[in-house]
Formats: structure tokens, sequence, C-alpha cells
């Protein structure tokens, strides 16, 4: 049985709640799934002086978030701290995704908001 979700909850938990408590995302071991919401995760350590040190990335980073998603301004953030005066920001792209919050990207693109011909593309570059 599927609690009902209160008329006044926020956005990001409506957003939960629509991809966890049905079949698209439903997972009998999932928290998010049946007894709870998992609040808590190692997101914070990014906070730390750990960002500090992105603009020492050399590899190619493709970072994909959706415009609608809670976390979108972290994730623009994070990107332009890496790239800001790096010598290494050629190779990196911030793609957002037009109205898609992050459950939109978790499973396969069900909803076809995933743009795998950019993904194919920026990894098929000679950086």
């Amino acid at each position: 049985m599927v609690d009902p979700l209160p008329a006044d909850a926020p956005f990001f938990v409506k957003d939960y709640y629509d991809y966890y408590k049905t079949k698209r995302g439903y997972h009998p071991r999932s928290v998010n799934s049946n007894a709870g919401w998992n609040v808590t995760g190692t997101m914070s350590f990014l906070n730390q002086p750990l960002l500090c040190y992105s603009q020492e990335i050399r590899s190619a980073v493709l970072m994909i978030h959706g415009d609608k998603a809670r976390s979108f301004y972290f994730g623009r953030d994070a990107f332009n701290a890496m790239v800001t005066g790096s010598k290494y920001a050629a190779n990196k792209e911030f793609l957002p995704i037009p109205g898609a919050v992050h459950t939109d990207l978790y499973d396969g693109g069900s909803k076809g908001l995933i743009p795998f011909d950019r993904l194919v593309a920026f990894f098929n570059q000679a950086w």
C-alpha cells in the first residue's frame, strides 16, 4: 500500500514520489520505494574542499542535469568551479536538459529526454 502524498508536498517530494512509488522506479529493496525517503547521502562530501581540486581534472567531463532538478544549481555551480580559470576546461561541457527533473535521467530515457546522440558525440571526440 502506498501512502498518499500530502497535497501541500513540495515539488521535489512530488518528483520523488512520482518515480519511486510507481512501476517506473519502484524496487522492493529501495528505501525510497518503501519505508521512507533517503534524505542523507555522500553528496555533502562534495561541499567540502574536494571541489577545490576539480580544476585539476584533465579527463573529459560531460555533466548532464535536468534544469528542473532540485539540485540543478549545485551541478551548474560545481561545473563553473571546475572550468573557471582551469587550463583543462576545453574538454568539459555542462548539458542542461530542458524540462527534466533528475529522475527523468535515471532509467534509460523512458520520457525521451536523454540526448543519447549528444553523449555519443561527446565521448567520440578526440580530446
